[in-house]
């Protein structure tokens, strides 16, 4: 590759080409300060000319006209660095871009490492995420969320009219995966680095299936077996840590641990009045008024601060007993677990929450939403008939809400099949992996 006369520009054209993936990457100069700590010039101009899809080793040699060995070594080299995703499927590698979020951030933070500069990576995340509310608003933007929230299977009486499907139960998701690895927890490894992190555990990150051979070959997390990935669950519900997951119900790719003091998600959550930011479970805090005594430990634990104590005074006497906010419960279940007087029961929301059936679904309705969905469609911008079809799109999601959903809605299944389709074609068989 050439020598980079101009390597801002570079990072410029990588920030662009980062915003259109569907979670979004404002423009910011300390975010600019981030990718030249995370990629070389030369990296940058590569990453940003890699196609959205996952893309085989062979075509991406073809479409960056880079010799495949040379291109293999560079790719093998920066997937270690956690700045490019490797999948391998059937004795292919696949290479993509990965967003900022789930992405750059988590993948740089997921192990301690002498490679980077850490504690200035860790103080610019954090300038970037809360310089202003656009970080989180790109994010969370629309109803389909990356994240959602797991309730703790212990909280809920199954009977005649409840019912806990196994995607829904972190254990079973756990237990079923194909692999598992786990790592630090991004947030409270970038904590820790800020003199800012709680003494809760760190190293509670997990990764499964598919996306857990891809983190263990990468060596950015270390493979585990059911029975230590169990263990990590009981230790991090112990601690108090609420589980949150892959919004998707089959072939989930992660389960976090969190804490309302660390996880960056749920910190903007409440920094940014955000609730719809991570999907609530199916259930949601109920307050048995008979047994609540009002000592606020649900209130101290929960970790998007849904929960609030009222006081009200009878002559001497004080009576004491929690509140939920509706609009802010997770339905993670922590207060559950902390509540010493069976004051606390989860109870199933009026109605289910909706959850993609897979990964395809998810990046659909998501881009769907944002106004992105020529950017998910035709994501090579060097291909003249891409842009084209990308302006036709364009239109028609500039249309008014009304107007683009009642024509997008009898398109949803079609615009699935194509990229179901697209994806197996471009990518041989790694569009199985996420179907």
């Amino acid at each position: 590759m050439g020598h980079i006369v101009n390597p801002d520009k570079e990072y410029r054209l990588l920030q662009r080409r980062l915003d259109q993936k569907v979670t979004g990457a404002p423009d910011s100069p300390t975010f600019t300060k981030i990718l030249k700590l995370l990629f070389t010039p030369e990296e940058a101009e590569v990453a940003r000319r890699m196609p959205g899809r996952m893309t085989s080793l062979n075509a991406l040699s073809h479409k960056l006209e880079i010799p495949e060995n040379e291109l293999n070594d560079q790719m093998t080299e920066m997937a270690k660095r956690g700045v490019v995703l490797d999948v391998e499927h059937n004795g292919q590698r696949y290479f993509g871009l990965p967003p900022v979020v789930i992405g750059l951030f988590e993948f740089t933070f997921m192990r301690a490492r002498d490679d980077m500069p850490m504690a200035e990576l860790s103080r610019l995340f954090e300038e970037y995420m809360y310089e202003n509310d656009n970080f989180f608003r790109s994010v969370s933007a629309g109803k389909t969320q990356i994240f959602r929230a797991l309730v703790r299977e212990e909280a809920i009486v199954q009977g005649d009219h409840t019912e806990i499907l196994d995607w829904e139960r972190a254990s079973k998701i756990v237990t079923s995966a194909s692999t598992i690895a786990v790592g630090l927890c991004q947030c409270h490894h970038s904590a820790m680095h800020l003199g800012t992190a709680c003494d809760r555990p760190q190293e509670t990150c997990l990764t499964l299936n598919h996306g857990a051979e891809s983190m263990i070959r990468a060596g950015i997390a270390r493979q585990i077996t059911s029975s230590e990935g169990m263990r990590i669950l009981e230790q991090c519900k112990e601690a108090g840590l609420a589980q949150t997951g892959d919004n998707v119900q089959r072939k989930v790719t992660f389960i976090c641990n969190c804490c309302g003091c660390c996880c960056h998600l749920m910190r903007g959550i409440k920094t940014f009045d955000l609730p719809n930011a991570i999907v609530t479970s199916n259930w949601i805090m109920q307050v048995d008024l008979s047994k609540c005594k009002g000592c606020g430990k649900c209130a101290e634990i929960c970790p998007v601060q849904a929960i609030t104590i009222l006081e009200q005074t009878d002559g001497e006497k004080k009576r004491r007993w929690a509140v939920c906010e509706e609009r802010l419960c997770l339905g993670c279940g922590v207060c559950y677990s902390a509540c010493k007087f069976g004051g606390v029961t989860m109870k199933p929301r009026s109605k289910r929450v909706f959850t993609p059936e897979t990964a395809f679904d998810q990046m659909i309705s998501m881009a769907i939403e944002r106004g992105k969905l020529a950017n998910l469609l035709f994501d090579d911008p060097e291909k003249l008939s891409h842009r084209a079809m990308a302006r036709v799109v364009g239109v028609l999601e500039k249309s008014s809400p009304v107007k683009a959903a009642k024509a997008i809605e009898p398109l949803k299944s079609t615009f699935l099949n194509m990229m179901v389709i697209g994806a197996k074609k471009h990518s041989g068989e790694i569009g199985d992996l996420l179907t």
